[in-house]
């Protein structure tokens, strides 16, 4: 059964369990996750006894084709597994007291649902009762209805407190699980430069200049035809907004807080003072222009060919059996597959350092912040390194390859790494 204990728990509970889980601490910053936990809710609740195949999350949830061959894609129960880690995380630290608790058994898509068991020792004492003479009752009547308003306003003030106090130990909890939750070594090694730094790094988003307006029509900037008094400078796009969500996460591990700033407001001043991770390619966030960039992968718009105008990724070494040209989901279509860099370089300053995070398009930017924002990832990158301690990273380029469904990145493979001399 995937609902146990019925009589008591309804779909509605359920889903609001469900909706929970999402916006929790532990689930909201993966998309893939949650439309992949929603997805099975709903289907354990609405087809309860009926098995899920892979092949229907694959194509259903995870935008893959209708040629999907599990027996040679683990993408579904990679995804599941991680969602089961992430529901026991969640029942672990931020739900231990949850009445509903949801789980993913091992071998089975089908969720199961359950309430609870109790605590021993919770029961609510049973009041007592104390029956006066009746050649009282009479005489104490008055005094009766009196004390009944004073026990019932000191029963809603004890109440209020009580409410007060749960709301500040539940916040206060919250507070210190947060604060409590361990390091994980892959990310103490990764990110050493950048949390043992005296200042605060810079994350610079990209900011695109645009021309029109929303409801007429919007394009990227044109420096022959366009002139700067039309130009809208607020835009970013969803993928650097949820980079930099991941990243204030990871930075909060160390009790360290990051400090944002769009490309159009950056500086050279910035760059030779501070750490910087830069969120978004160079298309984009033309900051990196202005500064070394990267020298294995680069990012370059084609200028000629069936695919001229559009931006790839530019194999400079290649390595036997690796092409010279990384090419993403052409721009003229839905974006199903992207290339990303990530990319450490050493800053104008030797004592800084430059963190890039781009991808072709906004969704290979998120999956590449994703990327060095997992422990597993991050483990997988500085094994391929060889890095095993602090202080050991140097600087590096890695390209990603990146599969999209939906606008959300749903799987992201370690194409290729290279090792920088400067």
């Amino acid at each position: 059964m995937a609902v146990t204990h019925t009589f008591a728990l309804g779909r509605e509970q359920c889903f609001q369990q469900i909706e929970k889980l999402i916006i929790s601490h532990s689930l909201h910053t993966s998309e893939s996750l949650c439309k992949l936990l929603r997805y099975l809710a709903e289907h354990s609740l609405d087809h309860p006894g009926v098995a899920l195949k892979e092949y229907q999350i694959a194509t259903e949830v995870l935008g893959r084709p209708a040629g999907f061959d599990p027996q040679s894609d683990s993408t579904v129960r990679v995804q599941a597994g991680r969602l089961r880690v992430k529901l026991a995380e969640y029942y672990a630290q931020e739900g231990p007291e949850d009445l509903v608790v949801v789980e993913l058994p091992k071998g089975s898509y089908a969720l199961t649902f359950h309430l609870r068991t109790p605590r021993a020792g919770t029961q609510q004492p049973t009041p007592t009762f104390t029956l006066e003479p009746r050649a009282k009752k009479e005489e104490a009547g008055t005094w009766t209805r009196s004390w009944a308003i004073v026990v019932l306003v000191l029963s809603v003030l004890l109440a209020a407190s009580l409410v007060t106090s749960a709301i500040l130990l539940s916040q206060r909890t919250r507070t210190q699980s947060a604060t409590s939750e361990p390091i994980a070594p892959a990310f103490q090694i990764f990110w050493n430069g950048f949390v043992t730094s005296p200042q605060q790094p810079w994350v610079i988003f990209s900011n695109g200049s645009f021309v029109g307006r929303p409801e007429t029509g919007m394009r990227y900037f044109n420096t022959k035809s366009d002139t700067r008094t039309f130009i809208l400078d607020h835009y970013t796009g969803v993928g650097e907004v949820l980079a930099i969500h991941q990243l204030d996460h990871v930075f909060a591990l160390f009790n360290r807080p990051i400090r944002v700033k769009r490309g159009a407001l950056f500086s050279l001043d910035d760059a030779k003072n501070n750490d910087l991770i830069f969120v978004g390619s160079p298309s984009e966030n033309l900051t990196l222009l202005d500064i070394p960039g990267t020298q294995e992968f680069v990012f370059q718009r084609l200028d000629s060919g069936p695919r001229k105008g559009d931006l790839a990724v530019l194999n400079v070494h290649p390595q036997p059996g690796e092409p010279k040209l990384f090419l993403a989901t052409p721009a003229n279509q839905p974006t199903t597959e992207d290339y990303a860099v990530v990319s450490l370089l050493p800053g104008l300053d030797p004592s800084r350092a430059i963190l890039i995070l781009a991808g072709n398009s906004t969704f290979g930017t998120q999956a590449a912040a994703e990327y060095v924002c997992r422990e597993d990832s991050v483990k997988e990158l500085l094994l391929r390194l060889n890095v095993t301690k602090p202080g050991e990273l140097k600087p590096f380029e890695a390209l990603l390859h990146v599969k999209i469904a939906h606008g959300v990145p749903v799987m992201t493979d370690l194409v290729a790494v290279r090792n920088r001399s400067n």
